[in-house]
């Protein structure tokens, strides 16, 4: 077969992944094996593949396909979540480029439209794993509005209610003035802004030219004022108790309130209570019995209630409400003043703090068993240190607004009455049923459904046992055989929103935890520390980093600097690190490849010393691996692959065994490097599985239908440290001579003699002595038991080493060399002695400081003894 000069990995990645997908190695069922269970973190079907999806599945790849490969029946679940929000704001988006409103059509009409987009656009991420390599099951690929997953979350809905966990409240939530929904927290991304603070004067009721001044940023919201606060402990305004102010323009009475809340060192010391329209006001509100003024319509414009600029948008209203404070002497003064801002993370509208009708659901109680199984290390998170995040949320949970006021997602299961009592039912047949039990002369046009959906993280909460259709079928073969799941990995931002709700969900409906491991990932960053981002056009496309360095070097890039839990600072050199990676195992299978096999001749024991050292080290190495996986230490665990292929198989089995020039190449050695060039493909695979599939086929013939990512994974037994040991020195012994022939300008084709003298009665070790003899060019080692003079000479542990004098060497000029070079040492060991003399300088300095010194003494004095040792050598 002809091996191509050069790697190139677009001409085979697409190739093998229809290879694997037809063969369908990538499908799972129940058997009677062990599985191996992941389930993706759902995209959003209106995403494409960004830099944190490509770490999130690469790691998700590696451990699937090293299951997989280790004799697991290894399952990854595809799919994608529906996202309400973002879905609907793009199907908005379309039908305004065709000259459609939303608001002229009907809810079935609009969701025509948004199935429409979702078929259309809705897979181009998965798509896009599939040139990552991602190996998923996609014949199992789940949608959250599946039927099935959709029935799932209508049936979790009911459920929940009837056991008293899910009512209908007032509350304050986020709100999209854009969007017009509520969103939840994770939604709402907070960014830095240069604002205003002013300071306006509240006159003080029966009191001629007394006011108290308060500092707000949001001078529009003080027409919804119902109190000002100041703090108990405040001297200031002790004698404001009982009394009220007007609210500046309508002269609306309020009451002046005390509480601790507020901050004295804040501002003027005096709070503007706003109860429709801040949180903490809220809960203000709430704890003094104050009413509550809502101003604000749903789209962020003024409403009646306002009294002043109905109708007008809430940003045009600050500018014309201050205008006229400053008019009626209101204004004190305004000072620039930064802040942050939240905003909605689809519609980029700031966000309004918003008193509704929303539905929620009670969280202490689920809570409580979810965090318990993290605490007793049922659930373990990696790193460690995301527990305690995991604790603090989880300790301080809040009930979870789950209702949004869209049309995409699933539509809540109430129905309600023409009295306005509701029923709450997986269907409008089984709602008349229920509503006939209130009222038996109502019919199917009485009953008006709620129009809003339900929150989309209501669904993904469900993700591992829903789609094992384990909600409405709690005893089916594959949620019994799949679940729990194995590992999640998964960003540390959505540990709440994602992560502990899925815990709880496992806890209610299967009575045990959804997965064993949570492995959080860190966030890609660039080189500034920012995270990458499309706003900031700091993120490359991932698709044409793929193009221009392959899969295999974009998965091994993103790998080189990210442990778990901590940030990967992406640079795209280390992509072309991953690509050249590629490139070098390809050109040691050229190498092997290209030796011709001699089935007679007897294998040199430099070989057979080399396959008996690399054979323990890569079973070593397989010992840790287990390990580093066990902990994942994933991106450890490729460094340390990746070393034993680049400098241990390639940089020095392959040195060693290499026959010499125009020679062939012994059988036995030659079946022993494919054989160990075979292992090491199959230990990489996992973490680069195109480049290794392809040398994998090219090194032996294989069956029409055998795959890596199907072989067996090596298994890690026994190992000899000793030959390991005997290697290294043997190593430095090489490194030597080469250092030598370097600076002596001895040329490589010169060949040597080399003399060894054991000291303190060692016994002679021979076993990489052929090794070294190979790859220095040295005819002979003869062990002694003296020092031999008139030649070079190196140490080694307590081994001293020697090398007559070539011929070649010009005597004079090495010795003046060396003496400079004696000069210059002895030099340096003045200026440390200097310091370790000076009493006060080692009684103040650091203790590790002055261990340094003393380091640096000694290597001193061993390295003038050695150029000593050389020069006389030389002289004699």
């Amino acid at each position: 077969m002809e091996i191509a000069s050069k790697y190139d990995p677009s001409q085979l990645e697409e190739r093998w992944y229809k290879f694997w997908d037809e063969n369908g190695f990538f499908s799972s069922q129940p058997d009677d094996r062990q599985p191996y269970t992941i389930v993706i973190p759902p995209p959003n079907v209106t995403g494409v593949l960004h830099m944190g999806h490509m770490l999130n599945n690469t790691i998700q790849d590696i451990l699937i396909r090293r299951k997989r490969m280790q004799g697991f029946n290894a399952l990854w679940v595809p799919g994608t979540d529906h996202a309400s929000i973002a879905t609907e704001t793009k199907v908005v988006g379309m039908l305004k480029e065709r000259g459609i409103n939303k608001t002229d059509l009907s809810r079935e009409e609009f969701l025509k439209y948004a199935w429409e987009w979702k078929e259309k656009h809705g897979g181009i991420i998965l798509k896009q794993l599939r040139k990552l390599g991602a190996s998923c099951d996609w014949s199992r690929t789940r949608f959250t509005m599946d039927e099935a997953l959709y029935d799932s979350v209508i049936e979790v809905f009911v459920d929940l209610y009837e056991k008293g966990l899910i009512y209908r409240g007032v509350r304050m939530v986020n709100w999209d003035p854009v969007a017009l929904t509520a969103v939840s927290d994770e939604e709402v991304v907070y960014e830095e802004q240069q604002s205003k603070l002013y300071y306006l004067r509240y006159p003080i009721v029966g009191e001629t030219d007394k006011w108290v001044i308060i500092a707000t940023t949001r001078p529009e919201t003080i027409l919804g004022d119902t109190a000002v606060c100041v703090n108990p402990l405040d001297e200031r305004f002790k004698d404001l108790k009982g009394k009220k102010v007007l609210v500046p323009l309508i002269n609306r009475e309020i009451p002046i309130i005390f509480d601790e809340y507020v901050d004295m060192e804040f501002g003027t010391g005096c709070l503007k209570i706003t109860p429709a329209h801040d949180i903490n006001d809220y809960n203000i509100g709430i704890k003094h019995n104050l009413p509550s003024i809502d101003i604000l319509n749903d789209n962020g414009t003024l409403n009646e209630k306002a009294q002043l600029y109905v109708g007008k948008d809430r940003f045009v209203v600050r500018e014309e409400i201050i205008k006229d404070l400053q008019a009626a002497g209101y204004v004190v003064k305004i000072e620039n003043y930064v802040n942050k801002i939240g905003l909605s993370e689809r519609s980029h509208a700031p966000i309004e703090p918003k008193l509704s009708m929303q539905w929620f659901l009670k969280m202490k109680e689920l809570a409580k068993p979810a965090l318990e199984l993290v605490e007793n290390g049922t659930i373990k998170f990696h790193p460690d240190k995301f527990k305690n995040t995991y604790r603090y949320w989880m300790e301080n949970v809040k009930d979870w607004c789950i209702s949004r006021q869209l049309w995409w997602g699933q539509r809540i299961p109430v129905y309600y009455l023409p009295d306005g009592k509701m029923v709450v039912a997986r269907s409008v047949e089984e709602a008349l049923e229920k509503g006939r039990q209130l009222d038996e002369n109502i019919t199917i046009d009485d009953l008006r459904q709620d129009e809003d959906v339900l929150d989309t993280w209501f669904s993904s909460w469900l993700w591992p046992i829903s789609v094992f259709d384990g909600i409405r079928f709690p005893d089916n073969e594959e949620i019994k055989y799949y679940y729990p799941t194995n590992d999640l990995i998964s960003a540390p931002d959505i540990i709440f929103f994602w992560i502990a709700r899925m815990i709880m969900s496992g806890c209610e409906y299967r009575k045990e935890a959804p997965f064993h491991n949570v492995y959080i990932t860190g966030i890609v960053r660039d080189k500034l520390g920012r995270k990458m981002s499309k706003s900031l056009g700091n993120s490359p496309d991932p698709i044409e980093l793929i193009e221009k360095y392959g899969a295999d070097g974009i998965r091994a890039g993103v790998l080189f600097t990210s442990p778990a839990g901590n940030d990967l600072p992406f640079d795209e050199t280390l992509c072309e690190q991953g690509r050249n990676f590629s490139n070098k195992i390809w050109n040691a299978m050229r190498l092997v490849k290209g030796w011709n096999v001699d089935e007679n001749k007897q294998q040199p024991n430099y070989a057979k010393v080399a396959d008996e050292w690399l054979t323990a080290k890569i079973n070593m190495t397989l010992i840790n691996l287990d390990n580093m996986f066990n902990d994942y230490r994933i991106s450890e665990a490729l460094m340390t692959t990746y070393k034993l292929i680049w400098d241990d198989f390639c940089s020095s089995y392959l040195e060693i065994i290499k026959p010499p020039y125009g020679e062939a190449i012994d059988a036995t050695t030659y079946k022993s490097a494919i054989d160990i060039f075979e292992k090491l493909m199959q230990m990489l695979h996992p973490f680069m599985p195109f480049v290794t599939e392809e040398i994998w086929h090219l090194l032996k013939e294989r069956g029409e239908n055998e795959s890596i990512m199907v072989s067996m994974m090596p298994s890690a037994s026994t190992y000899n440290k000793q030959i390991l040991d005997q290697f290294e020195v043997a190593s430095n012994v090489i490194a030597a001579i080469r250092t030598m022939r370097l600076e002596k300008n001895i040329p490589q084709k010169q060949v040597l003699q080399l003399f060894v003298k054991k000291n303190n009665n060692e016994a002679k070790d021979e076993t990489f002595d052929s090794v070294v003899c190979k790859l220095n060019n040295i005819e002979t080692i003869q062990y002694i038991d003296e020092k031999i003079d008139g030649a070079l000479s190196f140490i080694i542990g307590s081994t001293e080493f020697f090398v007559p004098i070539p011929s070649s060497i010009d005597v004079d000029a090495e010795i003046a060399k060396l003496t400079k070079e004696l000069e210059y040492t002895k030099g340096f060991l003045v200026s440390v002695e200097k310091k370790l003399n000076n009493e006060k300088f080692v009684a103040s300095a650091p203790e590790k400081v002055v261990a340094m010194e003393r380091k640096k003494q000694e290597d001193a004095l061993k390295k003038i003894a050695v150029i000593e040792s050389q020069i006389n050598n030389l002289k004699k």
